[in-house]
């Protein structure tokens, strides 16, 4: 059997539906495929940043997944049972994104939310199939696949996506590395059915000498994640550690007795922090899992392959479409690469402060951050600087191959398009369209008038506006400009030069 597609998608985890979704609404024809027989029945990752909702309110898809869990409002630092400190965390981002928080919902229900997406608008996941090779052939890519009953099936392609997690089978085939470390720790997660008198309400986490325990709550009555670390020294194989061991290791290092009623799932693991040394090679690309891994501090690593996907989607596209040449998608690997580095830095560093057993590290974390953190969040720029680094609303492709313009601003051109209200409403409704816009703040010109000069082989959406006081804070700019932003909503030409002549050299460049 054969069959033809434009983009095959190896895994249906968040990141290979969610790039699902953005083929869908970019029109692409894709084929993805899984081993598994559906979706997943657990929670798993958890944690969806602002970032992330942001990509699904252009898809209709924000609302929905906010209903299905709900926002960490506030943080509590346990030690010995008792409260040592608690801060606010429900307005962390206000002013800066539409979703000033983080949402908590688990992964079960967000891939099916996905999913659902997917079937809705007709196309489906070839679940029980297993890539078995691939390999370059006559300017696309042929892939060997073994459907649910064993059967060969080749798929030919004109690119590939391994989204296939931390085994990637498509990583190996490639043959990418993915270098780095393995965490000289034992992680263990569980969700739980606990009744305890620190309420339902809270992010809980516990101050231990070298361990790190947190608490999350889920929807429903008394429902918890529970993710910690077993101690240095702790030998045992993964699959050799029963949930006695995890209760027993979390009483010890709360010093109280936990009710736990009932444990619905629980997983012990290993954890790495590893990164390819690219994200593609030829006409295949990585992404997710199988492109970068780490620790679970922060949140961080489903947010990240969603955002991967987000990225490359519009580039195959554009040159799926025959509107951009195939060097457009070199910046796939320019941006996401030097992204996922950044990304391990982080989460080793905030791993580092959580669970170090340094003297130093332990002392500051037990004695002295519970009691100020709180009173650090009510500084706007201590807020803002956390929140845009966990929200991840803060990456930047400034100074990359896509970014380009002049003119002194507050943000740069390969920044994500500062949120703000225009007029009263949101203007992130202004850039919903899956296309390039032109939006042009305060000149006489339109950006009809502007665009239509400069000649574009890509469709760009235009929209003129008032030079409003948000719009001069936003950008930190008081003279008409114009913002040439990437359908991924980043900014890829600011200038105050609103010449046809300088939007031009822009876009001729792909």
């Amino acid at each position: 059997m054969e069959m033809k597609t434009d983009v095959l998608i190896i895994g249906a985890g968040p990141t290979g539906l969610a790039l699902a979704v953005q083929c869908i609404r970019y029109g692409i024809d894709f084929t993805i495929i899984d081993e598994r027989a559906g979706t997943t029945p657990f929670s798993r990752a958890i944690g969806v940043q602002a970032r992330t909702l942001e990509i699904y309110d252009q898809i209709g898809l924000a609302d929905e997944l906010i209903s299905l869990g709900h926002a960490a409002e506030k943080v509590k630092f346990l030690k010995d049972g008792a409260v040592r400190g608690e801060a606010d965390l429900s307005e962390l981002g206000t002013g800066l994104s539409p979703y000033p928080f983080v949402l908590l919902v688990e992964q079960g229900l967000h891939e099916k939310l996905l999913y659902r997406y997917v079937t809705d608008h007709g196309r489906d996941v070839a679940w029980r199939h297993r890539l078995r090779s691939f390999g370059e052939r006559d300017e696309g890519i042929a892939a060997s696949v073994l459907d649910a009953d064993g059967r060969e099936l080749t798929i030919s392609a004109k690119y590939l996506v391994g989204c296939d997690g931390a085994k990637s089978s498509v990583r190996h085939g490639l043959g990418l590395t993915f270098e780095g470390d393995t965490v000289e720790r034992l992680f263990y997660v569980a969700d739980v059915v606990l009744d305890w008198p620190h309420g339902h309400d809270a992010l809980q986490i516990n101050l231990g000498e070298n361990t790190l325990t947190a608490f999350f709550p889920l929807k429903g009555e008394n429902r918890w994640r529970l993710v910690g670390t077993f101690p240095e020294g702790h030998k045992k194989d993964e699959a050799d550690v029963p949930y006695e061991e995890i209760e027993a290791q979390i009483e010890h290092d709360m010093g109280v007795k936990l009710d736990i009623e009932k444990v619905n799932w629980f997983s012990v693991y290993n954890v790495h922090s590893r990164a390819v040394n690219a994200f593609s090679k030829g006409r295949c690309f990585v992404a997710g899992d199988a492109a970068h891994i780490h620790t679970p501090a922060g949140a961080q690593g489903m947010n990240t392959g969603i955002q991967d996907g987000y990225n490359l989607a519009w580039k195959l596209a554009l040159v799926l479409n025959g509107q951009a040449n195939e060097g457009l998608l070199a910046t796939y690997n320019e941006e996401r690469l030097r992204n996922a580095k950044n990304l391990l830095s982080t989460t080793d560093r905030i791993f580092e402060f959580a669970a170090s057993d340094e003297w130093f590290v332990s002392f500051v974390r037990n004695n002295i951050f519970p009691f100020v953190f709180g009173t650090a969040l009510k500084f706007d720029v201590i807020k803002n600087e956390i929140f845009s680094i966990v929200s991840q609303i803060g990456i930047s492709y400034a100074e990359r191959t896509l970014s380009g313009g002049s003119g002194e601003f507050g943000v740069k051109a390969g920044d994500r398009l500062p949120w703000f209200r225009h007029e009263g409403r949101s203007i992130y409704e202004s850039v919903r369209e899956p296309s390039f816009h032109l939006l042009v703040f305060g000149d006489r010109n339109t950006s009809g008038d502007l665009l239509a000069a400069a000649g574009s082989p890509v469709k760009i959406a235009t929209r003129s506006m008032p030079l409003s006081e948000e719009a001069k804070k936003a950008f930190g700019c008081e003279r008409p400009f114009a913002a040439l932003v990437r359908p991924d909503n980043y900014i890829g030409w600011l200038s105050d030069d609103l010449s046809a002549e300088a939007l031009s050299a822009y876009l001729a460049r792909f």
